[in-house]
């Protein structure tokens, strides 16, 4: 299934994308898995969906965006969250799809295939409650760790082996294992607490606060690997390492609660934050830190999930039956 859609100028988004559900997650691929493209998951209630997408931004022979439905697995169970594997390879022989994702029955599932016949399920149980959020570790790959409202987060080999267990004092909200601190892992909790955590000596060696909570949503800098940033209440937050422990800036951004925070992949200065908008909509507000207002302000009807592509400036979030993209300059 191919679809071709020129620029939608009667929403604030630069390009839509019709789906057949409701969107819960939506995941652009992090890693370059070859083939020319991007890969992009999305998860609805009982499936996932794996497409490609390539956008006349980075291609001039397309007009607007080219989106083609390569796979979709059927999951039992709502997805809450979706992680990449840095193995997943397109231009493989045999092709290499691997993905990872938090489902609403409290249990992780391991896909693997080769994006034809060749499909398994791996469902690692452990987790007492609901799931917040999933990573594959960026360097090989051959770890997974997850965030719960359980209070823990959980380390585990592909095999479905837990190797680590971090406590929390509050659930957990997000978890993310940076490219260029391999051994180091980054908690967020609900409570306003950030830890990275060392995976040799298996314990926290750095701290950081937020005045504000509920903390929603927190990630690490792609570019700059002393940069953290958050949401928590109705504001954004940023941390410069290891200058103190307690944001260096912050600023109200949502009039209701902020829900998640990402850095562009592409820009270390460039973040985007989601947050209600009444009750069925979304807000998305596209930020520069060396601005001192939103570069793009967007909403979207009952939205959900935010991800950046892995090289523009550009950003997707899910919603009732459609996918959402917004392009920005930077």
């Amino acid at each position: 299934m191919r679809q071709r859609m020129k620029q939608d100028s009667t929403r604030s988004a630069t390009y839509t994308v019709d789906c057949e559900d409701f969107v819960h997650v939506v995941e652009f691929n992090p890693f370059d898995s070859g083939g020319g493209g991007s890969l992009i998951a999305y998860g609805c209630k009982s499936y996932i969906v794996i497409a490609s997408c390539r956008f006349q931004e980075e291609d001039p022979s397309v007009n607007g965006i080219e989106f083609n439905i390569l796979k979709s697995f059927h999951h039992g169970a709502r997805i809450d969250a979706i992680a990449w594997s840095p193995e997943t390879k397109c231009d493989a022989l045999p092709p290499l799809l691997r993905f990872c994702t938090a489902a609403g029955d409290q249990t992780l599932r391991i896909f693997n295939s080769d994006f034809h016949e060749h499909n398994e399920c791996k469902i690692l149980k452990g987790h007492t409650s609901y799931i917040n959020d999933v990573v594959f570790s960026s360097s090989e790959g051959n770890e997974i760790a997850s965030v719960s409202d359980d209070h823990t987060c959980r380390v585990w080999d592909l095999a479905g082996n837990r190797i680590a267990m971090f406590m929390l004092r509050s659930p957990g909200m997000s978890v993310v294992w940076h490219p260029l601190e391999a051994y180091k892992l980054l908690v967020a909790e609900k409570t306003g607490m950030i830890r990275i955590y060392d995976l040799i000596k298996h314990q926290a060696i750095l701290s950081l606060e937020s005045l504000q909570m509920p903390l929603m949503s927190a990630d690490w800098c792609l570019h700059n690997t002393f940069r953290v940033g958050a949401v928590a209440a109705n504001d954004w937050v940023i941390w410069e390492m290891p200058r103190s422990s307690y944001p260096q800036d912050n600023n109200p951004v949502h009039a209701d609660r902020a829900t998640r925070f990402k850095w562009s992949k592409c820009n270390e200065n460039l973040f985007a934050t989601t947050g209600y908008l009444g009750k069925m909509n979304t807000q998305l507000v596209i930020h520069h830190l060396g601005h001192p207002h939103p570069l793009l302000i967007g909403s979207a009807p009952v939205g959900s999930g935010l991800s950046w592509h892995r090289s523009l400036p550009l950003c997707v979030v899910g919603g009732y039956r459609k996918l959402y993209f917004w392009l920005t300059e930077m």
